[in-house]
């Protein structure tokens, strides 16, 4: 029996042992006996401590990932908030910023779990607006990316980004600049920038050399980040490493630290692959889900059927994809506008579809059917039935499958 996350919970499975099934997630290793946390900070990288960096100023902003991100804030606010305070800051002086980018804003009950109760208590707490009109423009990058910037984090005297390392499609990894690009910028800069994932010098997860990366360190010239907090953290949030200090070279740090995590080695020979983003808060959405469907059908033979494991609780958790899918007459006008420019959000439409084309996909999700259907997917509400149906079709001989438990996470490295 197999047990996946789901949502805040896990659900069952089972496969009969004829089949050979292997599992494919990532390599955190045990977390560290000390705090990482104060360790990171006490030994900043190409940076004086943030106490000494903080010292005459009049105020300071923090950014903090939002609640899709397994970045565990509350364990570093704490450590933060003494070095403010000890450089003289009052908690006045201080304000926390979601770094948003364009996803949902979060409730006041949403905000105080996400940087814990008694920050919240301590620290005005507020999450960041795309609109244009709530954004201040600074320039424009080499690559003609407009960057507009939330007013609160531009005219703060020092501003401290926080976040996790982890890969990501388009940036390479998370974390660094990220944080202000897309994190507290302008839908325009947000759009433009991640338009740039259509150029032939796409990323690679894991790889920092791609255009999407580098028009995000350019315009953190432009507004700088002073100091730098980023982790790296398992599935339960238990923290793995940290690194702080100067913007690039703590972050450049993390990543060669997560590089060693996040890319197990597998062939790309499965006959069924069986992922799960890794429960809350991977799996909020559907939206964010179709990175977990990329990393599976990276180790799936060709037409082989993946199963992806999300609870879907906020359905596709983005409006402009929700609008489209709804209301636009049919898949190949969507298709066909995709092809002619970027769309930031209906972009995961062109994602599952191409999947689509390849391999059948089926959702076990509390996502009602109609909705499934209209994102090109097929519904599987009896998880246990869709898996057994799935495996009669199969050589238990000669066929393999591949179990990813942390999907969203795990970006398999081809082997040879």
């Amino acid at each position: 029996m197999y047990h996946f996350r789901y949502g805040s919970g896990t659900v069952p499975f089972e496969l009969p042992d004829r089949y050979r099934a292997d599992r494919i997630e990532p390599q955190w290793g045990p977390p560290p006996q000390q705090d990482p946390i104060r360790a990171a900070l006490a030994r900043p990288i190409g940076s004086v401590p943030l106490r000494e960096l903080a010292a005459g100023k009049r105020s300071a902003v923090i950014l903090v990932s939002d609640g899709t991100r397994l970045c565990p804030a509350p364990l570093l606010l704490e450590p933060l908030l003494d070095e403010l305070s000890a450089a003289g800051l009052a908690d006045e002086q201080i304000a926390i910023v979601v770094a948003l980018g364009v996803h949902r804003r979060h409730t006041e009950s949403e905000l105080a779990a996400l940087v814990g109760a008694s920050v919240y208590r301590r620290i005005a707490v507020r999450n960041h607006s795309a609109r244009e009109e709530d954004n201040a423009f600074v320039g424009v990058t080499t690559r003609g990316t407009p960057v507009s910037i939330n007013r609160a984090v531009l005219y703060a005297d020092l501003r401290i980004a926080t976040g996790n390392i982890e890969p990501h499609r388009l940036a390479g990894m998370s974390g660094g600049a990220k944080a202000l690009v897309p994190g507290v910028a302008a839908r325009s800069t947000i759009e433009a920038n991640h338009a740039l994932s259509r150029s032939a010098a796409a990323a690679e997860p894991g790889r920092l050399d791609n255009p999407v990366r580098a028009d995000m360190e350019e315009a953190q010239r432009l507004v700088p980040l002073h100091f730098l907090l980023n982790v790296i953290a398992d599935s339960d949030r238990r923290i793995v490493a940290a690194f702080a200090g100067e913007t690039e070279a703590a972050y450049r740090e993390g990543v060669r630290r997560a590089q060693t995590i996040f890319f197990p080695e597998a062939g790309k020979e499965y006959a069924l692959v069986i992922a799960s983003p890794g429960g809350h808060p991977k799996d909020m959405q559907l939206y964010q889900s179709v990175k977990t469907l990329q990393n599976a059908e990276s180790v799936a033979t060709p037409g082989a059927p993946l199963v992806l494991i999300a609870q879907c609780e906020e359905y596709y958790g983005n409006t402009v994809m929700q609008d489209w899918l709804e209301h636009m007459p049919d898949r190949e006008a969507m298709l066909r506008r995709l092809s002619a420019s970027f769309v930031l959000g209906a972009h995961k439409i062109g994602q599952i579809a191409a999947i689509a084309a390849r391999h059948p996909i089926y959702l076990h999700s509390v996502m009602p059917q109609p909705l499934v259907e209209l994102a090109g997917l097929r519904h599987a509400p009896d998880l246990q039935a869709t898996i057994g149906g799935l495996l009669a079709g199969l050589d238990a001989e000669r066929a393999r499958i591949a179990l990813m438990p942390f999907g969203a996470v795990t970006f398999p490295l081809q082997k040879g």
